[in-house]
């Protein structure tokens, strides 16, 4: 009876530390942070951007030259993040880039704007401007894209 008792306690003992090893061990294995630097003009020819970005507004990345401007409503970001478990890299960050422009879309119409100029990647406050890249991180589970622009109304 006494040794069955050790037995439980060994065997609830060796479960407890092989949780706390898991737990200890598990966010290194999770932890890739991949950046990545990607073509903005294939992700925009994508069927997916085509059927979901409304062609009425217009997006101009880092120095783009676009038409004048007519009225500025202010800088907005956008900072969104997507499941990247079973996608490339590439894949789930051309998703998550989406998204971060469907959000800047929404306050381009809830502003009364029809485009976002001066786009930025801004990924932890760090800001990269580019006229054909944008900046991605990729980790083993999830994707994200942040996102700075000047919300404004261009002379047609």
């Amino acid at each position: 009876m006494e040794t069955q008792r050790h037995k439980e306690k060994n065997v609830k003992l060796i479960a407890a530390l092989l949780c706390t090893t898991l737990i200890l061990i598990s966010p290194h294995a999770f932890s890739r942070d991949t950046k990545h630097m990607l073509s903005i003009k294939e992700a925009m020819q994508s069927p997916d951007f085509k059927e979901r970005l409304d062609p009425d507004i217009r997006f101009y990345f880092g120095q783009q030259k676009h038409p004048k401007i007519h009225k500025s409503f202010g800088e907005f970001s956008s900072n969104k993040k997507t499941n990247a478990f079973n996608k490339s890299d590439e894949e789930a960050c051309r998703w998550v880039l989406l998204s971060a422009l469907l959000s800047l879309q929404d306050r381009v119409k809830k502003e009364g704007g029809n485009a976002v100029i001066n786009i930025a990647s801004y990924y932890k406050k760090n800001k990269v401007s580019s006229n054909t890249k944008y900046e991605c991180h990729a980790g083993a589970v999830i994707a994200g894209v942040a996102l700075t622009g000047k919300v404004v109304k261009l002379a047609r």
